[in-house]
């Protein structure tokens, strides 16, 4: 994390006595990154967290990738995907390497249990839904479109509110890390001398929202916590609630970020992908692609320039927008652009987009410096047509234009509409309908 925060009851200096109303001390728990020489934050318990009753393995994680001599663009419908599981028996891997591990979870059960993934960093962008993280920093609400950015370690348990009237089911998309390192906001962003942000950031320590009380939970009996380690999920039982932190301080600890409070970078040529990352790891990155004005050059060509990202695969995760243009992308697609192989605007979208103003569309990008592998699951809901949409006979330009001139030339090099694939039963179709706005606008994602 970029700044120091602190909860609940501490005392005046670290690693002296601090005790409990009834005379014994409080357990403390320097919580660290590193071999502590990077960021930790120091925690008190109730009870002594080395306590444990009972453990036990219960299933592996280890991803299957396929397709491995395969390299083509794809595109995956993941609102196909049924609910399933709970927060996280219910996550479905669709794109990984030994880098970053990507994937959807729309979770038809609650979470009986806590959770700690001891194998990385977790990065979950809320599509759909609200609800409370519970973590032994405390308590996080959080609402659709939001980042919750949960470091490796913290002990956790996600609840999602009930859907009202016709909100759609809980979907998420999870980004995790699978090589050790941690997400954090971009060096770039960030003073060396204070760790502040810098004026020139897409976001500040404002835009962050950090744990809150209820912190504690002191209670008695049988309370699984179920840990990510070594490719297995173990289960681990205690004696006592494993949120029985009554305070702590420090610089790691899982925060949330909304995505509606990055504040897009915008110029009078039309600019690179970097300007829209949010986050990054060891071998990847993060970015958010936002509604904003777009180029301001009389001539400009709004939408991107075919490009080859010669040292990384890209997905992207849709969230949002005009995709009224044809049929193929949509709502919870993920396109996969693998690197040696060029990608651009589709045919006639480029004179479509010119004199657009703005964009209204909204997308999660991943880039990786190593090349992305699909699973059986990327495969079953894999749009086999998608590779060919780039030539002429499956985009004709007289379908360039949406309706009254709105142009929909999507910067990954496509277009977006809705598919012909039906919801499932479980799921809720999210709501298309967007006010008309004025003057031209286009998709313009990288």
């Amino acid at each position: 994390m970029p700044f120091y925060t602190k909860l609940g009851k501490l005392p005046p200096k670290r690693h002296i006595q601090f005790r409990r109303p009834d005379g014994a001390l409080y357990s403390e728990e320097v919580f660290g990154t590193e071999g502590f020489v990077g960021p930790t934050s120091t925690l008190y318990h109730i009870h002594p967290p080395t306590q444990v009753i009972g453990w036990k393995p219960l299933y592996g994680t280890e991803v299957e990738y396929v397709e491995r001599d395969v390299m083509r663009m794809r595109h995956s419908k993941s609102m196909q995907l049924p609910s399933k599981g709970d927060p996280v028996t219910g996550r479905t891997v669709l794109f990984g390497n030994s880098d970053v591990e990507i994937g959807v979870c729309a979770p038809a059960e609650k979470m009986k249990y806590h959770f700690k993934n001891a194998q990385g960093d977790e990065c979950i962008f809320i599509h759909f839904g609200s609800g409370t993280v519970f973590t032994s920093f405390g308590t996080l609400k959080f609402r659709a479109r939001d980042y919750i950015i949960i470091p490796k370690g913290v002990t956790y348990r996600i609840e999602f509110d009930e859907p009202k009237g016709d909100e759609p089911d809980p979907r998420f998309l999870l980004i995790e890390v699978a090589n050790g390192s941690h997400i954090l906001p971009p060096p770039r962003y960030i003073s060396k001398q204070t760790s502040q942000f810098l004026e020139h950031a897409p976001y500040c320590e404002r835009d962050l929202r950090t744990p809150e009380l209820p912190l504690t939970f002191d209670k008695k009996g049988e309370y699984e916590v179920r840990i990510k380690s070594r490719n297995l999920v173990h289960s681990y039982i205690y004696k006592y609630h494993p949120l029985d932190v009554v305070g702590w301080d420090g610089c790691y600890y899982p925060y949330i970020f909304n995505i509606d409070d990055f504040s897009p970078i915008v110029g009078k040529h039309h600019m690179p992908p970097p300007i829209h990352q949010t986050f990054e790891a060891h071998n990847f990155v993060i970015c958010s692609f936002c509604p904003r004005l777009l180029d301001f050059h009389p001539q400009a060509i709004v939408v991107p320039y075919n490009h080859s990202n010669l040292d990384s695969d890209e997905v992207l995760y849709y969230v949002q927008g005009n995709y009224k243009a044809r049929k193929g992308i949509e709502v919870g697609s993920l396109s996969l652009h693998p690197q040696g192989i060029p990608h651009g605007p589709h045919p006639g979208t480029v004179e479509a987009s010119i004199g657009a103003k703005e964009t209204n569309e909204l997308a999660v990008m991943c880039d990786t410096f190593r090349p992305l592998y699909p699973t059986k699951a990327a495969l079953d809901i894999d749009d086999l047509n998608y590779p060919r949409s780039w030539e002429e006979e499956h985009f004709p330009v007289s379908i360039a234009s949406g309706a009254n001139g709105t142009a929909s030339g999507h910067a990954n090099g496509h277009s977006n509409g809705r598919s012909n694939g039906k919801p499932t039963k479980k799921s809720k179709s999210p709501s298309t309908k967007k006010p008309a706005r004025a003057g031209k606008t286009a998709n313009t994602w990288d």
